[in-house]
């Protein structure tokens, strides 16, 4: 087994619910918690397993869409990445801890941190491409997201809800979970049928979290798109063409 997410960057708007959803259920979680530090305070902070990290995507400036008058029109597009503890197959994290307290599960891939071995030298984050790992300043112990393993395997809960927080709190449903060993599950059908990109690929880590690959833009031809609308609505997509 080995368990990961998928996640579709063509439909991630970037609205952070599924760090919120994660933050909440982590809080006070039975893997130890994300802490804020003076959460009403001049100076919040805290802990988070999940970030969303934003980049400006720019296109050709030459382009010129399909059916449209003017040129010279640049495509530009932001992008949203989530960025959390991918799971690594070949995870450096645990191969530089010195005591043992990061460990990946044989039975499912997840990567885990013991806080009751931990003692917050930072070697895993340092270790971590990712940013995925940070240090517990009240207890001195690394945290990273746990794919909510402490909910994945509640059997008191619904099969529908042994998910990680962040999947059931997507409201675009850009993340997905599943088994990448079985070919049947999900996140396996996305990643081959829209094929997958590895973060940092090229450093050997093998992560298991993996990105869709975008999809391809949809060629619309002006005329095409007023047909079937109303005068109203044509003068008006007409108006844009124009701009």
């Amino acid at each position: 087994m080995k368990l990961g997410l998928a996640i579709d960057l063509d439909t991630c708007v970037g609205c952070h619910a599924c760090a919120v959803a994660c933050k909440e259920w982590n809080g006070k979680s039975l893997m130890g918690g994300a802490p804020d530090y003076d959460p009403y305070g001049s100076a919040p902070s805290g802990t988070w397993y999940n970030r969303i990290r934003q980049y400006e995507l720019d296109g050709d400036p030459s382009f010129t869409p399909q059916g449209c008058g003017s040129t010279h029109q640049p495509l530009s597009k932001t992008i949203n990445v989530p960025m959390s503890c991918m799971h690594c197959e070949e995870a450096h994290c645990v191969t530089v801890c010195p005591t043992g307290a990061s460990y990946k599960r044989a039975e499912d891939g997840i990567v885990l941190v013991d806080p009751d071995r931990c003692m917050g030298c930072n070697y895993c984050s340092w270790a971590c491409p990712y940013g995925a790992r940070e240090l517990d300043a009240d207890q001195g112990v690394m945290k990273k997201c746990t794919l909510c393993v402490d909910r994945i395997y509640d059997q008191q809960l619904p099969e529908s809800e042994r998910q990680p927080a962040c999947v059931l709190a997507c409201p675009t449903h850009a993340r997905h979970f599943g088994d990448y060993d079985d070919p049947a599950s999900k996140v396996s059908q996305l990643a081959a049928a829209r094929g997958r990109q590895d973060m940092l690929g090229d450093l050997g880590y093998k992560p298991v979290n993996a990105y869709l690959s975008p999809r391809k833009p949809a060629q619309v031809e002006a005329v095409a798109l007023r047909q079937g609308l109303s005068d109203k609505a044509k003068a008006f997509v007409n108006r844009l063409i124009s701009l």
